[in-house]
C-alpha cells in the first residue's frame, strides 16, 4: 500500500448520478481506498474509474488530502448558495472510506468533522465500511448537534467470507458493534445491506440489525453500481463467488425476497435503493 499526502484542488463535488437525490454534494477526504483489496473492494465500482485510478490497481494506494478541511471551510459557503433552495447535504464518501486505517495516524477526516462543526451542512451521511467509524464518537455528537447526521454501516451479508474471496475490511460483528455504540450514543445510525450478498439466516440478520440500528437500506449491485444491468460488477469475481454460494442472489428477486423479510422484521425501518440511502422511510 502506497501511501502519500498531497494537496487537492477542491474537496466538494456537485452530486450527480446515484447520489443526485441522496445529498447535493459528495466529499472524499482521501482519494483510493485502503480497502480496495478486501472484500468490499472486489465488486467496488470505482475501481473501474480510470480517472481516479490513473492505472493504479485498486486498493494499492492512499492519496491523503491533506488540506481537506481548509478546502471544506472554503468552499461550504459558496456551495450552500448552490445547493439553494435544496439542502446542502454531504455525503462522505462515496469513492473512498473516511476511516482507514490510516486516519488513526493522518487526521484527514476528523480535521474535515471539526471543520463541519464550525461550518456545518444541512446534512451529513458518512457511509463506512469499517467499525472504525465510531471512533470519533465525541467529534460525532457534537456534529450531531449543528446538523442532520446519519452514519452509515455497510454490513452486505451475515457472512465474513464468501469462497474465493478476501475477508471484509471489519467483520460483521465489530461492525454491527460500532453500530450499536454509535445508536446508544444517540446518533442516527442505518445499516446499509450494499451490496447485498447471499445471507445465510435472513430473518436472525435483520433482527440483528434491528436491535442496533434506526433501520436499513438493502441495495443490489444491479441498479445498484451505476451501470446497465450491473455491467461493472458482472465484471469482477464478484458474482461468480455470490453464485457459487446462492445461484438466486445474483437477480433482483434475491434482492425483493430479502426485502421482504427486512419489512417484516424491521416494519417502517427499511429502504430501498438511492431512495433509501436518502433516507425518505425515516420519519
Amino acid at each position: 500500500m502506497q501511501v502519500r499526502e498531497v494537496r487537492a484542488r477542491g474537496i466538494l463535488t456537485r452530486a450527480s448520478g446515484y447520489l443526485r437525490g441522496v445529498a447535493s454534494h459528495s466529499l472524499q477526504p482521501y482519494r483510493g481506498c485502503s480497502y480496495g483489496s478486501s472484500l468490499c473492494g472486489v465488486g467496488c465500482y470505482v475501481r473501474h474509474n480510470r480517472w481516479l485510478t490513473r492505472g493504479e490497481p485498486w486498493g494499492s494506494f492512499l492519496d491523503a488530502r491533506v488540506n481537506a478541511a481548509e478546502l471544506y471551510r472554503s468552499q461550504a459557503p459558496r456551495e450552500r448558495r448552490w445547493a439553494r433552495p435544496g439542502r446542502f447535504g454531504v455525503f462522505m464518501s462515496s469513492s473512498t472510506d473516511p476511516f482507514v486505517p490510516q486516519e488513526r495516524r493522518l487526521g484527514i477526516s476528523r480535521r474535515v468533522l471539526e471543520a463541519m462543526c464550525e461550518e456545518p451542512p444541512d446534512l451529513l451521511i458518512l457511509q463506512s465500511h469499517s467499525h472504525r467509524a465510531a471512533e470519533p464518537l465525541e467529534l460525532l455528537r457534537e456534529l450531531a448537534g449543528r446538523c442532520e447526521l446519519r452514519v452509515h454501516l455497510s454490513v452486505e451479508s451475515d457472512r465474513d467470507r464468501l469462497p474465493g474471496l478476501p475477508p471484509p475490511a471489519s467483520s460483521v460483528a465489530r461492525r454491527l458493534e460500532a453500530a450499536a455504540v454509535l445508536r446508544r450514543a444517540g446518533l442516527r445510525v442505518l445499516v446499509t445491506v450494499a451490496p447485498l450478498l447471499p445471507i445465510a439466516r435472513p430473518r436472525e440478520f435483520f433482527a440483528r440489525i434491528a436491535e442496533v440500528a434506526d433501520g436499513c437500506v438493502i441495495d443490489h449491485f444491479i441498479g445498484g453500481d451505476g451501470s446497465p444491468g450491473g455491467s461493472r460488477t458482472a465484471a469482477t469475481a464478484l458474482p461468480a463467488a455470490m453464485a457459487a454460494v446462492d445461484p438466486d442472489s445474483l437477480g433482483l428477486a434475491y434482492r425483493d425476497r430479502m426485502l421482504a423479510i427486512a419489512r417484516e422484521v424491521m416494519p417502517g425501518r427499511v429502504g430501498v435503493g438511492p431512495d433509501g440511502f436518502a433516507g425518505r422511510f425515516l420519519d
